[in-house]
């Protein structure tokens, strides 16, 4: 009985530190919350579930985006891309002077650029986006960077890799960035015969068994494509068949999954492409523990007037960064709608301040529209994602689920004049933990399109009945609201 009285005091003592530790060092209350009722409710598993998944990255800094090693330098070239963005924001055009708030943040936040003279093309699904891909990988004279959060070893997969070793064997620089956890499948095949061709392929954070549940939680989410510092791609679509959509005998070839997948990309041309491509080395150099400095071979001179084309601009953020810039470009992107906000997203789990501006937008006289999976391929995500919607319904925000297939587009419209679109989604591990990256096109034709897109999604897509929605079994709505606690950590 001593024995026992011992252990109960020794775990007492341990939960009690345990549970301050968690409190101290989790910025979010509703995330701090989350860990003390694991650790209280699940006896040594909760202890051990923050442990692997509670450590606060962004408060250790084991990731630098600085890509100068000499300060000097470094504050110089910051000064000009400020004098640069500043002057193209006091004479862009009128959808960059309504939302000069957000150009002005990620200036400050990420000293991201606010870029013109770029065009922006539209990509839905993979059966628009591949075959520009491989076009602009084919036209590579210089340098092709890639950095994916999923790389499949399949039909798509390979038709790239061809092309890579190719390219490599010409004398091109070819460099892959893949994330260990998302594209883990070609760790033992893909990837080595890619180093065998002379292309350079590293995991972003390589995932190791002492430390492979830290490293888990923090993915490199984004996916990025540059090539010769004049093109980019940036959005939410991976590399793997399941992004293509069979229209032909011919793609029944494809190892594609049987639901329809609906997702959006772009491809820019112009200074845009520049960030990126400073995303990409400041990833690479951390990765690849290389030490590669910005020159006219990465970021070129453009030919054109910066006045002409489109505004871009890219919000990044992560581990790395200071604060949760994408999650602050949104909020701003919500808070300056006056007339309509179109949003997309396949994980709906939002920060309370998300709410809180839909709602606000939605009682303002803003027409609020949310399309999210009918089904999603997680349960658990989708009854935290539900818990949400009574909130928004009760203020005449409209939802729609989508039917035809499964939605993975993270996009969002406002005014249908500012657009964004990348990789991001409206949950709190993109928030937070993930590496992530946003294109900003401040342009009314391109809003126009993607407003266009959206709307056509609404054809396979059911409005979310408020009065049906709230006569739902209450034992339905319990088991969401009690996923809803641990929202945060999924």
């Amino acid at each position: 009985m001593d024995w026992i009285l011992i252990w109960e005091i020794v775990y007492t003592v341990l939960l009690v530190l345990v549970c301050l530790k968690a409190i101290y060092d989790t910025g979010s209350n509703t995330k701090a919350l989350a860990y003390v009722l694991a650790i209280i409710f699940l006896p040594f598993a909760g202890m051990v579930f923050y442990f692997v998944f509670g450590t606060n990255y962004r408060k250790r800094k084991i990731y630098s985006r600085k890509l100068l090693a000499d300060d000097h330098q470094s504050k110089r070239l910051e000064a000009a891309i400020e004098r640069k963005s500043l002057s193209l924001i006091a004479g862009g055009n009128e959808v960059v002077q309504v939302h000069r708030g957000i150009a002005r943040l990620l200036l400050k936040e990420n000293t991201s650029p606010l870029t013109g003279g770029n065009k922006v093309e539209l990509l839905i699904n993979g059966e628009l986006k591949f075959p520009m891909v491989l076009e602009a990988l084919r036209s590579a004279k210089h340098h092709i960077h890639m950095e994916y959060y999923i790389y499949e070893d399949d039909t798509i997969g390979k038709e790239i890799e061809q092309i890579l070793k190719q390219k490599a064997k010409e004398g091109v620089e070819v460099r892959l960035i893949y994330d260990d956890f998302g594209s883990r499948s070609i760790r033992k095949r893909l990837v080595p015969r890619l180093r065998k061709a002379g292309v350079q392929a590293y995991p972003f954070y390589e995932i190791m068994f002492l430390a492979l549940a830290n490293r888990l939680n923090y993915r490199n989410h984004r996916k990025i494509v540059v090539v010769d510092g004049r093109v980019g791609f940036i959005g939410g679509i991976n590399v793997s068949d399941g992004y293509i959509n069979a229209t032909d005998k011919t793609a029944t070839k494809l190892k594609r999954k049987k639901l329809y997948w609906r997702d959006s990309h772009i491809r820019i041309e112009g200074a845009g492409v520049h960030y990126l491509q400073h995303l990409f080395l400041c990833d690479w150099n951390f990765c690849a523990d290389q030490s590669i400095t910005p020159s006219t071979a990465y970021f070129p001179k453009l030919n054109g007037s910066d006045t002409e084309g489109k505004y871009v601009q890219i919000a990044a953020s992560g581990p790395d960064s200071d604060n949760p810039t994408i999650l602050f470009s949104i909020l701003q992107a919500i808070h300056q709608a006056t007339q309509e906000l179109l949003i997309t997203t396949p994980y709906f789990i939002p920060e309370q301040a998300v709410i809180d501006a839909l709602r606000i937008a939605a009682l303002s006289g803003v027409k609020v529209k949310l399309l999210v999976p009918g089904k999603s391929d997680s349960r658990i995500v989708n009854a935290a994602a539900r818990s949400f919607y009574v909130e928004l319904l009760d203020v005449g925000v409209d939802i729609y689920l989508y039917q035809k297939g499964f939605i993975h587009a993270k996009t969002l419209v406002a005014d249908k004049s500012l657009s964004i679109i990348g990789s991001a989604n409206m949950d709190y591990r993109s928030f937070d933990l993930n590496f992530e990256a946003n294109a900003i096109i401040y342009d009314e034709p391109f809003g126009e399109e993607l407003a266009r897109s959206f709307y056509e999604d609404l054809e396979g897509a059911v409005k979310i009945d408020n009065f049906k929605w709230e006569e739902r079994f209450w034992l339905q709505k319990l088991l969401e609201k009690t996923v809803r606690l641990i929202a945060p950590l999924l």
